[in-house]
């Protein structure tokens, strides 16, 4: 079991940010990562079809014997983690409480820049007030970052102008932290950074994830010891694109195949419990 590959998902390449953290984090670790890009974006979609995809992709990562499940989507884990969390029987944590922390532990004027879903579930502003009760936050929907970057087209003139209008807001409100609140928008960090003043402090939720997942393998027994293989990646989607997209953060073009995944009833039961 300790030998087992983690898993991986988001809607696209975003979660590669989730992969290099553990990478450098976990050498030891095995990764199985699913890109949903078939279906994405995910955030304009409706909460029952976020759980809907979460439940096929958590229903093959476990005929796949995964031992544990890392959400690498913040709309996944603000809409479906605490619904689908106790259907499987493997640990599955998400991006938004590691994120929070990390954020109030950096500042109090916090920005967040999200989905459009993400943005409207409100998950990082509760988590964030739960943690830190005095602080202040503002969240503003990015819904053209997405396809900006899973297009490569992060260094378009176009992408600094819109990266300024979703900014600007967060830049008057004197923000003294901005946490990316989708794993897609790191990939934009030469940018934000290059429009925000030195002093405001960026936060990467995956970062955190990891480091949480690297607690909770230690707790209970899972850690690996042995050599990491190679990561394994499987899309819904074209599988040249993701690995042609995907070669400029990877740093080398991965061999990924394409997935169907399983047709699982909306009345989910988890067929591994008895």
């Amino acid at each position: 079991m300790n030998q087992n590959r983690i898993g991986i998902f988001d809607s696209g390449v975003g979660g590669l940010t989730v992969l290099r953290a553990i990478e450098r984090q976990l050498p030891r670790e095995s990764v199985l990562y699913f890109g949903d890009t078939a279906r994405l974006p995910y955030g304009n979609r409706s909460e029952a079809e976020i759980v809907q995809f979460v439940r096929e992709i958590l229903t093959w990562m476990a005929a796949e014997g995964v031992k544990m499940v890392l959400m690498a989507c913040n709309t996944s884990s603000a809409l479906a983690l605490e619904i689908v969390r106790d259907e499987v029987d493997f640990p599955i944590l998400g991006l938004i409480l590691p994120g929070a922390k990390a954020a109030v532990e950096a500042g109090r004027r916090i920005g967040v820049i999200a989905t459009a879903a993400t943005v409207a579930s409100d998950a990082y502003r509760r988590a964030m007030l739960e943690v830190e009760n005095t602080a202040s936050v503002w969240q503003i929907p990015c819904p053209k970052f997405v396809p900006l970057i899973e297009d490569n087209r992060i260094f378009d003139p176009y992408t600094e102008e819109v990266t300024w209008e979703y900014l600007a807001p967060l830049v008057d409100a004197n923000i003294d932290t901005l946490i990316y609140g989708c794993t897609h928008y790191p990939l934009l960090e030469p940018v934000v950074r290059s429009l925000l003043s030195d002093r405001v402090r960026l936060v990467d939720p995956a970062v955190h994830l990891v480091a949480a997942a690297a607690r909770e393998l230690e707790l209970l027994g899972l850690r690996s010891t042995s050599t990491a293989l190679p990561t394994r990646f499987g899309v819904s989607g074209d599988p040249d694109s993701f690995a042609n997209l995907s070669v400029r953060w990877l740093g080398y073009t991965p061999t990924v195949e394409k997935v169907v995944l399983p047709q699982v009833e909306p009345s989910f039961i988890n067929p591994l419990r008895p």
